[in-house]
């Protein structure tokens, strides 16, 4: 995948794993920054217009918004390394607020589910994400169910530009 497109992505996976749970808290904005000053990990953008031009997008859109990131992650052409960092920027956002709501363990689920990438490989990177590979996702009507119960359970309040 192109490199600005894949950092994109990347950040829209961190706003995606950090509001779906319906609250964006500012351990996540912090450690968004941090990621984005250490380590550059979303490349060369303006961080905070990126953020406050995603926050009026999710706020208008409501779930529409993750549906078309879900679309977005389908529809993408990654590495196998593009994807393993998919999944650590997904985790180490919905770890940043030191608090694990089952909607985001879900909505990670739904993440890794549009991946090609072996739980065998992430947990030989990984060991400790174990709890987030658990095998629930029998089938693809298990699947499509918590994807649906996940939009049917969970609103999406109108977000506060930080």
């Amino acid at each position: 995948m192109e490199q600005e497109s894949f950092n994109q992505l990347l950040l829209k996976t961190a706003f995606s794993c950090m509001a779906c749970d319906g609250e964006i808290d500012n351990k996540e904005i912090e450690m968004i920054r941090k990621m984005h000053s250490e380590k550059q990990i979303f490349g060369d953008i303006n961080l905070n217009e990126e953020l406050t031009t995603m926050v009026v997008s999710i706020n208008n859109e409501g779930h529409g918004f993750l549906k078309m990131y879900f679309q977005d992650l389908t529809n993408a052409d990654l590495s196998e390394a593009e994807e393993l960092k998919i999944i650590e920027t997904a985790i180490d956002t919905i770890k940043a607020d030191d608090k694990i709501e089952y909607s985001e363990i879900k909505f990670f689920k739904v993440i890794k589910s549009k991946l090609k990438i072996s739980n065998d490989l992430i947990m030989n990177v990984h060991p400790d994400f174990e709890e987030y590979l658990e095998d629930d996702i029998i089938s693809p009507t298990y699947l499509s169910t918590i994807q649906s119960d996940f939009f049917n359970s969970h609103s999406i309040p109108e977000f506060r530009i930080f």
